[in-house]
Formats: C-alpha cells, sequence, structure tokens
C-alpha cells in the first residue's frame, strides 16, 4: 500500500466518524472512498445545492455516492443571497465556505458525526484560498493535506482504486468565472453555464467560460485550439453564445488555467491561503 494512504487511513480511523464536504471533484471523491473503505457507515457525504453548482455535476455527484453505497446529505444553499457574496470582492470564497461549513457543522452535530472534511490538498495552499479561513474558523480538518497528498498523488492513487474521477478535470463553482468586483446573479451564473454546456458537450475539457460583460473569454487547453478554429466548431459556439447573450466571443490566448480572475491580485494576496 501505498505509505500517504496508510497514513491516510490512519487519520480517518482516529476520526472515528466523519461527514465530507463533497462536491463530486477528483479531491473529494477520493477521500470520501477511501472514508468509505476505512470507516463504513460512519462516513457519509454533504452536497450544498445552489445556482453556482452545475447541475451536470449534481447528477454525477449522486451516481458516485449510489455506486459508493454512502449516505449523501443535500442541503439547500443559496450563496447569491449573501450579499458581500454577491458582490464578489477578492473573499468571495470566504464568505461562501462560511456559510456551507456552517451548514455542515450542523447537520453533523445532529447526526452525531464526529468530525468535518474537506478534500483540500497540499497544493491548495499555494494559491489564493480565502475559504481555507473560513474551514479553520468552522473546525473543519483537512485529511489529505494532514497525509501529505499532492493534486498528482490523488490522481494516481484514485486511478489504482478505479476511480473514474482520477481525470477529471479541475472544476469550480461558477462564481469563479466572474472579475471580482462583478456582480454575481443567477441570470448571469445560467448564462455562463449555457455556453460551459456547449463546451463540454463538444468534448473540451478542462474549460472555462469567463464572464467580462458582453464579451466571454474561453480557456480551453492549447492543444485544442485548433479544433475550436475550425469553421463548424467556431460557428457553433459563436452562435450559441451569442444566442446566450454575450456580444463578443473571443480565446484566451494563454489557455485554460485553473484561478485565472486571481491575477489581478497583488502577489503578496495571492501568495495567502486566507
Amino acid at each position: 500500500m501505498h505509505p500517504k494512504l496508510a497514513h491516510l487511513q490512519k487519520i480517518l480511523r482516529e476520526m472515528e466518524s466523519v461527514l465530507v464536504a463533497f462536491s463530486g471533484g477528483v479531491d473529494s471523491s477520493f477521500l470520501l472512498r477511501v472514508s468509505r473503505d476505512t470507516l463504513g457507515d460512519k462516513a457519509a457525504a454533504l452536497t450544498a445545492l445552489s445556482p453556482t453548482y452545475p447541475e451536470h455535476e449534481l447528477r454525477a455527484a449522486k451516481q458516485f455516492t449510489a455506486d459508493l453505497g454512502v449516505t449523501h446529505i443535500l442541503v439547500e444553499s443559496n450563496e447569491l443571497k449573501i450579499e458581500n457574496f454577491a458582490q464578489n470582492d477578492p473573499r468571495r470564497c470566504y464568505y461562501c465556505k462560511s456559510e456551507l461549513f456552517g451548514i455542515l457543522r450542523q447537520e453533523a452535530d445532529q447526526r452525531g458525526f464526529k468530525t468535518l472534511c474537506d478534500g483540500s490538498n497540499v497544493d491548495d495552499r499555494g494559491d489564493f484560498r480565502p475559504g481555507m479561513q473560513a474551514a479553520q474558523e468552522k473546525g473543519v480538518r483537512h485529511p489529505l493535506i494532514e497525509a501529505g497528498l499532492s493534486k498528482e498523488e490523488i490522481r494516481g492513487l484514485s486511478r489504482e482504486l478505479g476511480l473514474e474521477t482520477y481525470q477529471k478535470g479541475s472544476m469550480a463553482c461558477l462564481s469563479s468565472r466572474f472579475p471580482y468586483g462583478t456582480e454575481i446573479t443567477e441570470s448571469r451564473v445560467r448564462q455562463v453555464a449555457r455556453c460551459e454546456a456547449l463546451l463540454r458537450a463538444m468534448g473540451y475539457d478542462p474549460y472555462r467560460v469567463r464572464y467580462h460583460g458582453d464579451i466571454a473569454r474561453i480557456e480551453i487547453q492549447r492543444t485544442d485550439f485548433d479544433r475550436l478554429l475550425e469553421k463548424d466548431h467556431l460557428d457553433r459556439v459563436i452562435e450559441a453564445f451569442k444566442q446566450a447573450g454575450f456580444v463578443y466571443v473571443t480565446l484566451d490566448l494563454e489557455g485554460f488555467r485553473s484561478g485565472s480572475m486571481n491575477e489581478v491580485l497583488p502577489l503578496s494576496q495571492r501568495s495567502r491561503t486566507k
């Protein structure tokens, strides 16, 4: 057995019972699987439903937990109703996670789970992550960080465990598509989601549609540029994006990169985890 996987299992056994904040992404899927294998029915998942959580991700999360045979708790959490979140300042993620982890804490207490967990990994410590402060305030633990696991290691171990999520692209809630200071509304979220659904249906992965008012900025891998620029693909994308409400459709020549909206922040701020 991989020594870090053994360490993770030891950490989970010491926790005795866990409620995992479950998005269906690579990290939380791996954590949930190992938690189930280690703790059985003393491990459960909680997913918060909101307009910024893509519908296809919810369907996949439900299927994953059903296949795994774990309890999957679904709760409503519309962060767009939080004024500071909707106004979209650089600490947006803090406001969202503070509410999410508050719900997690309440559910854990009511259902008798001793420990709250999320899927943060060691690579997350190098990006601008205000949500980590919220996790600390609510007593949320990060077993993958405690076990010293990186994203690459999690993908490798997920593959060994037979999890299809090992090759899943990076995901983030749809609020990350908006520049700081741009108000996040449900209609704008739907607009972005509609365009991203098209890119997903056309086989692009990973992908992002960044919202800049009348302008949509597409991020895909550079290796996919030639395919997108083929006439049939290009015409299809332009037509669909304009029908969704964008006036101009652009391709970011730097290609896909997670967290590109943080590039406007000072380096000193981006290097912090709070």
